[in-house]
């Protein structure tokens, strides 16, 4: 996988991730912040999922994780990027506070997690992620409206053949990656 993520992975992250993926079994599983069969699949389809976000982009100067859910791909990221502020969107009350847990947990100071609505956020980050949480279109609107003019948005999601979005270049994943095939929609700037 360390060719597709193109940044490495020293032992204090990996630590880190480790115990990452330990609290998503722990807390985050018994709560719903994953799917109950998902236990046995976290360290391919979640961690390393989220890890594969990163091969577009060189350190960042911020991201924004959209529809954050249990913090994927955020945290994998910002344990990744520790220099980078890595700001956790989520509506839900819920995954919020589970994610301010998480957040606590690991002792990750570079991010901040806010509890907001997608249509209500203020600002131009560098760079836009979102894992599995809204569809491209929904996305491309919420990147014209915020990406800096020379940001990266990367959006990822559990489709069954390769997507197609006008403004996106797709990057596939090859199914001896993970545990399927999977692909990242990339917008950079023109």
């Amino acid at each position: 996988m360390g060719d597709h993520v193109g940044h490495g992975i020293d032992s204090s992250q990996l630590a880190q991730l480790i115990d990452y993926r330990d609290w998503l079994v722990s807390e985050a599983l018994p709560v719903g912040g994953i799917g109950p069969a998902e236990a046995v699949r976290i360290d391919r389809r979640h961690i390393a999922d989220s890890l594969l976000f990163a091969a577009p982009m060189e350190e960042p100067g911020e991201i924004w994780d959209l529809g954050s859910g249990a913090g994927l791909p955020g945290i994998p990221l910002a344990i990744l990027f520790p220099r980078t502020p890595v700001v956790l969107i989520d509506r839900s009350s819920r995954s919020a506070d589970l994610m301010r847990r998480a957040v606590r947990i690991l002792d990750l100071p570079n991010v901040r997690v806010e509890h907001r609505e997608i249509d209500h956020l203020r600002g131009s980050p560098p760079t836009i992620v979102s894992r599995a949480a809204l569809p491209p279109e929904k996305i491309l609107r919420v990147v014209k409206r915020h990406l800096d003019h020379q940001g990266v948005a990367i959006v990822g999601g559990s489709w069954t053949r390769k997507p197609s979005a006008p403004g996106w270049e797709t990057l596939e994943i090859p199914r001896d990656v993970l545990d399927q095939t999977v692909w990242l929609l990339i917008m950079r700037p023109p």
